[in-house]
């Protein structure tokens, strides 16, 4: 099957569609087929493609005002001339949301299959950096989404959603998780010691410090006592973080087994952000045996069962973020049970498994289209 991803990030970006991107056509490689990748071009200076497994081709982008971490591709002659050029079988649109529905018309154009995949949540990227905008973001979603063969979704809140806006043609396509790579086994005294030197409890955090996260609701878990807030990632809210956490270890961007040491050390992972459609950094605190603290909201709802692998706790509420740390803390044989369960949920969540998931998505809307045609 030849597969043209148009995907809005790729790395070096370090975010959950680039990820997935990337796994997506590793995946599709190591079951015979021939993917190819459409994405922004990365900010100058930024490393080669040397690790992506089958061809890129980046077309021109600028960085989103005031949040240059981000890259919107520029219209461009590359990504029609890219489907026509690979005699595509299939389209597969990351989180189309500028290229992705350039990807889409193209697509429609020539007659080819395309299949969405749904990852951001614009609606509440509106909510946060606009105070308003949500329903013309709803809007736009079900435009592009309806244009779709398929649309999938990483969770049950994340499908629900998108049928309630009224999306057509839903299905639930979850995320794997690298069990290999993130596993208590990687549990690092010597780290342990250089974060937290008087023995601290490490509570850690990993994703962008954006307002869209809501970081901040750790302000009162960094004044527990015998804690440790550790946080992994940058962005745009950092300077502002910095004074609101006081006594936190900023650790910047980390990757790679750095990454995965790092999960394995802390004791219990907190995730803020309510407006995850999925949630991959709860899955890899999972696999690495930490029990998490997460809203209860998105994707996180399908992820951590309350009380067995971890706490839900209401949205945007720090003294109940705080709470529920507070109860980890003090209950060291309770943290270990919510780990070990974490780590044996999602053990066979594995990449390859939940890719060919998506290669039957795929034979599926082949399928319908050629009946349709055929009728």
């Amino acid at each position: 099957m030849r597969v043209v991803i148009v995907t809005e990030s790729f790395p070096p970006d370090v975010n959950g569609v680039a990820h997935c991107a990337l796994q997506t056509a590793r995946h599709l490689v190591d079951r015979g087929h021939l993917p190819l990748v459409v994405a922004p071009a990365p900010a100058p200076g930024s490393a080669p493609d040397t690790d992506a497994p089958c061809p890129v081709i980046r077309v021109p982008s600028l960085p989103l005002p005031g949040y240059p971490q981000v890259r919107v591709a520029l219209p461009s002659r590359r990504l029609a001339a890219a489907l026509t050029e690979h005699r595509a079988d299939v389209v597969h649109l990351a989180s189309p949301f500028v290229l992705g529905v350039r990807g889409m018309a193209a697509a429609a154009r020539l007659g080819i299959p395309a299949v969405a995949v749904y990852q951001t949540d614009l609606a509440g990227y509106a909510r946060t950096y606009m105070g308003a905008g949500e329903a013309a973001a709803w809007r736009r979603i079900r435009s592009v989404h309806a244009a779709a063969d398929r649309t999938l979704a990483p969770s049950s809140a994340a499908l629900n959603d998108l049928e309630a806006h009224g999306v057509p043609r839903v299905r639930l396509w979850p995320r794997g998780v690298d069990t290999v790579r993130f596993r208590p086994a990687h549990r690092d005294e010597a780290l342990r010691r250089e974060l937290a030197p008087d023995g601290e409890l490490i509570v850690g955090y990993v994703g962008r410090l954006a307002p869209e996260k809501h970081v901040q609701l750790l302000s009162g878990v960094c004044g527990l006592p015998g804690v440790r807030v550790v946080l992994v990632g940058d962005g745009p809210s950092r300077p502002h973080l910095t004074e609101a956490l006081p006594g936190a270890v900023f650790l910047g961007r980390r990757t790679g087994d750095d990454l995965a040491r790092i999960f394995a050390s802390f004791d219990v992972f907190a995730h803020t952000g309510p407006f995850e459609t999925f949630c991959q950094t709860v899955q890899e605190a999972m696999a690495s045996g930490a029990p998490v603290v997460a809203p209860a909201a998105g994707g996180p709802l399908d992820l951590v069962a309350h009380g067995r692998t971890g706490l839900l706790v209401p949205p945007c509420d720090a003294v109940a973020v705080r709470e529920a740390v507070r109860e980890l803390a003090a209950d060291p044989r309770r943290r270990a049970a919510y780990g070990a369960t974490a780590r044996a949920t999602v053990e066979d969540r594995t990449w390859a498994a939940v890719g060919d998931r998506l290669i039957a998505h795929y034979d599926d809307v082949l399928a319908v289209r050629k009946t349709a045609v055929a009728a």
